[in-house]
């Protein structure tokens, strides 16, 4: 199992970004693949996922969107109306998942991080 993350860079506040995270190494869509944040002397968050198996999402911030390109085996994090407390390195994860209606799964595959950067 391989996840790549890109997309991250440098953004202005109030600005978009979209991170892509690139997988490969298993079926697409038998797995849940969730995005996690951690900023520096902070704990790790999980910010959305997405069950690939039955569609299911969750967000933990409305200004966060999941989607994904099963043709690209590639889930996408679009992120609007950034702020400079977003600066973080973005992770995603992987897990294998079922049709069971949740993407909450303990994720045990982790891409090496993307970093974003807010300037105010």
């Amino acid at each position: 199992v391989q996840l790549v993350e890109s997309g991250g860079g440098l953004v202005q506040a109030g600005g978009s970004l979209r991170l892509s995270c690139a997988a490969s190494g298993f079926r697409f869509d038998d797995y849940a693949i969730a995005w996690y944040r951690q900023a520096p002397g902070k704990e790790r968050e999980g910010l959305s996922c997405i069950n690939l198996s039955d569609g299911t999402t969750y967000y933990s911030d409305s200004r966060f969107s999941i989607s994904s390109d099963n043709a690209k085996n590639t889930v996408y994090l679009q992120m609007s109306s950034l702020k400079a407390e977003d600066t973080a390195v973005y992770y995603c994860a992987g897990a294998r998942a079922i049709l069971d209606g949740t993407c909450q799964y303990e994720y045990n595959y982790w891409g090496q991080g993307t970093q974003v950067t807010v300037s105010s």
